[in-house]
């Protein structure tokens, strides 16, 4: 399989991509490959909404800029932060022009939301599955594109770089991407897909702990990939967890009360009612999110209680069932009905903060390799991400990648010769799996690690012995991987290997708490 672009991912960020490639170079071949069903990614599940400028009466770039440094502790890359904020009412309306379609009040301006971190009414918002919406858009016109070829249930399993070529020495500084290996899950068959230019575009690491607002794909393919490839990868200690999923007595994918709750009232107590976020922050509970998430685990901590509550009792009603329906329902099915009890919340993994370095055109280190969401490090969070400022990021960066990408075809400066002496994915010595049971342990200790040493609160003892248990499942992982034949649980476990090693040593690595970084051993920053 060759292919002029080839996009890992189907969320935001790869579909955006896609679309600016195909109707900029409509001869050019693009292929989409996604792991699950095409409309499964972090996007979908988005709830709160867009952060963007659209009332310049109340608002303005200025504030926004703000906003987003402040809420990322003095680590943002200020000509990043003023770059996206400034070109996202241009890359918004694009998004609107392929169909997504946006709450308006009765005056027939956009319905804007508030969040925790922002100073200004900005979000806009499809009631409370704004990321639901923004994909059924871009997938429909992804379909009516000619040039693009989406293939979900296909996985990939290796990013091609000289270190498939045979080529005993090379310069690991100077590496260039030539396409994947990819797994058809159905047919159960590796091949290569050969590609000008890779973009990565494969969302978060969520289920690198056990609790995670993420759906079940996020498993950090897209930095394990890069990060075995030899790509730069930074600012992996900074972790968001949001402060608000729905509490279950199960682990997995918790279900998110968005940020915009919050936004419009509801307040946060302990079970039996009394209020705590004034003890934190004069914000309450429209601090920013590593501050909210902080006081909720300490609040945790002292009471000896597995959740708080969340009081929505005194909103209204009306209003709040015509912003948030979904969640309305969601709480009804769990049996809890929000206009009459508090209802337990918890935090849980949201958001990477870091990940594949890029620079402000989504090239990585890499070349040929483009990146672009939460997969990526631009310098626009910090240490801590400001609520919905992450589908912004992907709207800018995808857009910029796909000129810089429309540019590279043009100039077609590739070599061709490396791209047809690729060889065919060999598996011939490898043996089938009989006990997958060893996997699924596998993956459960590094998850229970994670959440337990390497979670809101961290400290020096905790991150040492989570180095020693980390190192111990990435070589039976390394183990298993070399003799057996490569499925979806293997190489998640091994990205997820991966990713926490990552997290780990940059945690540890880290010398002061910033954002959404804490560890208690540390003296605080003036």
């Amino acid at each position: 399989m060759f292919a002029d672009v080839l996009v890992i991912g189907s969320g935001i960020s790869g579909l955006s991509y896609a679309l600016k490639v195909s109707q900029q170079s409509p001869d050019a071949k693009i292929v989409i490959v996604t792991k699950s069903d095409e409309d499964e990614s972090n996007t979908k599940y988005a709830q709160g909404g867009l952060a963007v400028v659209t009332d310049f009466d109340n608002d303005s770039f200025n504030k926004h800029v703000e906003d987003t440094l402040r809420a990322g502790d003095g680590l943002c890359d200020r000509e990043v932060v003023e770059m996206v904020v400034r070109e996202g009412p241009v890359r918004f309306k694009e998004i609107v022009d392929w169909g997504a379609r946006f709450d308006v009040n009765d005056m027939g301006t956009y319905d804007l939301g508030m969040e925790g971190g922002h100073t200004q009414h900005r979000i806009v918002h499809h009631k409370d599955i704004t990321g639901y919406e923004i994909e059924r858009a871009l997938l429909a016109a992804v379909n009516n594109s000619p040039n693009i070829t989406l293939l979900s249930h296909h996985y990939v399993v290796d990013l091609i770089t000289e270190h498939h070529l045979g080529d005993e020495v090379f310069d690991e500084s100077n590496i260039t991407c030539y396409g994947a290996y990819v797994l058809d899950i159905f047919s159960k068959s590796i091949k290569k897909y050969t590609a000008k230019i890779t973009l990565m575009a494969t969302g978060g690491v969520g289920h690198v702990y056990k609790n995670t607002t993420n759906p079940i794909i996020a498993t950090g393919d897209g930095i394990g990939l890069a990060s075995r490839a030899k790509a730069k990868v930074s600012d992996m200690a900074f972790i968001q967890f949001h402060p608000t999923a729905l509490y279950s007595p199960l682990d997995g994918n918790l279900f998110l009360i968005s940020e915009a709750v919050r936004g419009f009232g509801a307040k946060l107590r302990t079970m039996d009612g009394q209020p705590f976020m004034h003890l934190y922050d004069e914000r309450e509970e429209l601090a920013s999110r590593d501050i909210v998430a902080r006081a909720i685990d300490d609040t945790m901590k002292r009471t000896g209680s597995e959740y708080v509550g969340l009081d929505c009792r005194h909103l209204n009603q009306e209003e709040f069932m015509k912003h948030f329906p979904n969640i309305y329902e969601r709480c009804r099915v769990e049996g809890y009905n929000l206009f009459q009890e508090l209802i337990p919340v918890v935090p849980a993994q949201h958001y990477l903060c870091g990940g594949i370095e890029v620079d402000m055109d989504g090239q990585s280190s890499i070349h040929n390799m483009f990146a672009v969401g939460e997969c990526t490090r631009t310098g626009l969070h910090g240490a801590n991400r400001l609520a919905s400022n992450s589908l912004l990021e992907a709207m800018v960066y995808a857009h910029n990648a796909a000129m810089k990408t429309v540019q590279y075809l043009k100039q077609n400066n590739f070599n061709m010769q490396q791209l047809n002496s690729i060889p065919e994915w060999d598996d011939s010595q490898a043996q089938v799996m009989d006990e997958m049971v060893v996997l699924s342990f596998l993956r459960k200790e590094l998850q229970a690690l994670m959440s337990d040493l390497v979670g809101i609160v961290r400290s020096n003892e905790r991150l040492k012995l989570a180095l020693i248990r980390e190192k111990d499942i990435f070589t039976s992982v390394k183990e298993i991987y070399n003799f057996s034949v490569v499925s979806p649980q293997l190489s998640e476990l091994r990205n997820l290997s991966s990713v926490a090693h990552l997290i780990i040593t940059q945690s540890i690595a880290q010398t002061e708490n910033r954002g959404a970084f804490f560890n208690k051993d540390l003296v605080p920053k003036n």
